[in-house]
């Protein structure tokens, strides 16, 4: 298999960013938007890590976002986030609110805290240095950024596991593009488009696949998802998470936006297998509206979820150098 093509720079305007903590065993990834942007959210997961998600809902007054953090260190990593908004006051980003401007920043977290490292996780100064680090040129996938610690195929311990890491893909259809950037730190494993494990749980000698959900169905899951009253054996919850954003350069409302997210999902469940309680799966969706016109929400969506697809098997591939 090849790399999808496209990123999630393809949408003008945008601007994305990695950066590493001081042990390089975490970090976190910005998208830095353009004047006018409107966000919406999808936030599925039984375990979620966020900010700013409740203003992003539909019937809440501010409907501009003005940059979006995805990060390793599970809610500790949420500090980054004021490194983000510090760097846009910088620059005289924000919302004008009485003698100040106040920059818009949803962000979610990831579990990553599983190294030689626990207690070293994304801060202000590394958000900071993933937004001077960002560019509309560049966007490295693999170990890198909110990928750098993630992991894929939990479902039977970190031991068996495999690298996740952050990825990206875009697609066309006219003059409207639709791209992804997700970071991949599932429980369950990664599938390639035939359905075939690509990445996750493998046995103890390191050759197989175990398939993570033909064990479960099977009942050959970990006790403490098949039965909670058993000793815990497995990832506890919060230990995982999938977090992405879709972008577009379509015009689109907040309402609409929201539904862009919502149905970017399904794109979850085409390339990751099984999807369980303890992931706190989220995506954001941003529209630029650099396109000029609007578009069919649910084509918009097909082509979302296609792209979340796309670059979930990217990240896995880039970081396992598959």
């Amino acid at each position: 298999m090849e790399l999808a093509p496209g990123a999630i720079t393809d949408v003008a305007g945008l601007r994305v960013g990695h950066a590493q903590a001081a042990t390089g065993s975490t970090g976190c990834t910005v998208v830095l938007c353009p004047p006018g942007t409107v966000g919406g959210v999808a936030q599925r997961g039984g375990a979620p890590g966020t900010r700013e998600t409740d203003l992003l809902r539909p019937e809440n007054t501010v409907d501009v976002v003005h940059a979006v953090l995805l990060t390793g260190g599970s809610a500790y990593g949420l500090d980054a986030a004021s490194g983000v908004m510090h760097w846009l006051e910088m620059h005289g980003i924000g919302l004008p609110v009485g003698p100040v401007r106040v920059p818009i920043v949803p962000a979610a977290v990831l579990f990553d805290l599983w190294g030689e490292h626990p207690r070293v996780r994304p801060d202000a100064d590394t958000g900071l240095a993933a937004c001077r680090a960002a560019s509309s040129s560049e966007c490295p996938q693999g170990r890198v950024g909110a990928g750098t610690g993630a992991r894929v195929g939990k479902l039977h311990g970190i031991e068996s596991s495999m690298p996740g890491g952050i990825g990206t893909a875009a697609l066309r259809l006219g003059d409207v593009t639709v791209a992804a950037l997700v970071a991949v730190n599932a429980i369950g494993d990664v599938l390639d488009a035939q359905g075939r494990v690509l990445a996750g749980a493998r046995t103890p000698d390191g050759q197989a696949f175990i398939d993570s959900t033909a064990s479960l169905l099977g009942g050959r899951g970990p006790q403490r998802l098949l039965a909670p009253m058993f000793a815990a054996t497995a990832v506890a919850p919060g230990g995982a998470t999938t977090i992405g954003i879709v972008a577009t350069d379509a015009r689109l409302s907040k309402a609409q936006a929201t539904q862009l997210a919502q149905l970017a999902h399904h794109g979850l469940s085409r390339a990751v297998s099984p999807i369980t309680a303890n992931d706190g799966d989220t995506l954001f969706s941003l529209a630029t509206g650099a396109a000029g016109h609007g578009g069919d929400i649910s084509v918009l969506g097909a082509l979302a979820a296609e792209a979340v697809a796309l670059a979930i098997r990217n990240a896995v591939m880039a970081a396992n150098a598959l």
